[in-house]
């Protein structure tokens, strides 16, 4: 493999794995934070010990992925350094805001709520993790506002050959990032919800807790339905933005050839033949694609082939095409793990309604399995953002040829892959023990760490470690 693919696959690979931990710690705090509001609301201790465990879990993916997201800003300077001499003025300012506004937010009150229980008020400590929330979502404000430039770039000139920033107001602005934000945040609500639904039919199914894991069940599907459905909503209005910013990435992931004309059908399966520039074997939906792209049953949506040829009058000779079949399969598999997400969240808050949750071991078995769904929705869901933006870096003006870094050789760049991979293995590894090891406790043993002083200069604190 070239340069330029080793160091796609190497950003892939680090992203993919960085986003495994991000949206878990989004949504998993979002719930910590209702958890606890019960507790100082209802004043049962129950809410206090779910707060608690699920803290545990929070804090160990908090810290793994903190460690994979520095990776993520060594590549910049590693492998796009050209991408960084001619972008870094408006692409490092969100970046560096992010790091140290939201950053230190959510890291600065994550130590006063681990510490601050039975110090603080229960209204200040409760304050300690909506902060939290608050700072998690804006860290990922900040990315999507860098990514957001990227899609659609804004509030920026070309002088003496690099991009200068001249209006910081307009990355604010963007619409990119006001239809990608929420679409990214309902997302990892959704993760956290299903990661705290799909870990409590585990120990219901064993019949442990039962109070304790179907109270931790019910604010999870409650959240992951709620999620679910207001992500569809978000998916839905990007789509229609796509169509306008980025008419290609929607033909790719339509795998359109040719336009639409009207009324336009959606395409559900097809076989791609990326070299003859035609399908076969469609399945389509008549008037969902108009619907899709406009908001209404009549409109025309342009192909693959027209777009290439004005992107050719456009910006000169190349190809503008994106990997087609993977934009396709990606956007329909994100798809799909989205109304599965709605469908169980559906189908959990009439059991529990109904309350017969604990008796239908079936859905429990699903749940725990469904606790992969969430990831593989947002993993193809970037691979579709991302992919089908190709070949532009920062679309329009610099392609992904032009971004790499000219002093790197492909045998450094195989090396820091197997490096990294070795790295990602045994901290996915270390989270798995981790977490499993967590569960396996319980709350039970939380309660205990509860009643036990967590002073380092407390000599009974001593005298119970050391027991």
């Amino acid at each position: 493999m070239d340069v330029l693919s080793l160091a796609r696959f190497q950003y892939a690979a680090t992203t993919i794995f960085h986003f495994f931990f991000v949206p878990l710690s989004i949504g998993l705090v979002l719930i910590i934070s209702i958890m606890e509001t019960m507790y100082v609301v209802k004043k049962n201790a129950l809410y206090k010990e779910m707060a608690q465990f699920w803290g545990k879990l929070f804090l160990i993916n908090f810290a793994i992925g903190v460690v994979t997201g520095i990776l993520q800003e060594f590549q910049f300077g590693m492998n796009w350094s050209q991408y960084s001499r001619f972008m870094g003025d408006v692409f490092g300012a969100p970046l560096a805001i992010e790091a140290l506004l939201a950053f230190f937010l959510e890291s600065t009150f994550i130590g006063l709520w681990v510490f601050g229980w039975d110090r603080l008020s229960k209204g200040a400590h409760l304050t300690c993790i909506w902060l939290v929330t608050a700072g998690t979502s804006l860290s990922a404000l900040w990315i999507l506002t860098a990514n957001s430039f990227m899609q659609h770039p804004v509030g920026f000139a070309i002088q003496h050959g690099r991009a200068v920033m001249t209006n910081f107001g307009a990355l604010l602005a963007n619409p990119q990032l006001w239809v990608e934000f929420p679409h990214t945040i309902f997302g990892s609500f959704a993760t956290g919800a299903f990661v705290v639904a799909g870990i409590s039919a585990i120990v219901l199914l064993k019949k442990k807790n039962i109070e304790f894991y179907k109270k931790s069940f019910k604010i999870g599907i409650i959240v992951g339905l709620i999620s679910g459905i207001l992500l569809a909503f978000c998916g839905h209005f990007q789509a229609q933005y796509l169509v306008q910013t980025q008419p290609m990435k929607m033909a790719a992931s339509e795998g359109l050839w040719k336009d639409s004309g009207s009324p336009a059908a959606w395409t559900v399966i097809a076989s791609i033949n990326t070299t003859k520039h035609q399908n076969s074997g469609e399945i389509q939906i008549p008037y969902l694609l108009d619907y899709l792209s406009y908001g209404k049953f009549s409109g025309n949506v342009k192909g693959i082939d027209t777009l290439q040829k004005e992107y050719v009058a456009k910006y000169g000779k190349g190809n503008y095409i994106p990997p087609v079949k993977t934009t396709f399969w990606s956007f329909r598999i994100m798809a799909v793990m989205g109304g599965i997400l709605c469908i169980l969240g559906i189908v959990g808050a009439i059991l529990l309604w109904r309350n017969k949750l604990v008796e239908s071991k079936w859905f429990l078995r699903l749940m725990v399995a469904a606790i992969a769904v969430p990831y593989i929705g947002s993993t193809t869901g970037w691979l579709m953002t991302e992919i089908g933006r190709q070949p532009w870096t920062v679309f329009g003006y610099m392609q992904t040829a032009a971004s790499v870094s000219p002093n790197v050789s492909a045998g450094e760049l195989l090396f820091s892959i197997i490096s990294f991979i070795a790295m990602y293995t045994i901290l996915g590894a270390v989270m798995v023990y981790l977490f499993a090891r967590v569960v396996k406790q319980g709350p039970a043993l939380d309660n205990k760490e509860t009643l036990q002083s967590d002073d380092p200069f407390d000599g009974e604190a001593y005298h119970v470690v050391t027991e």
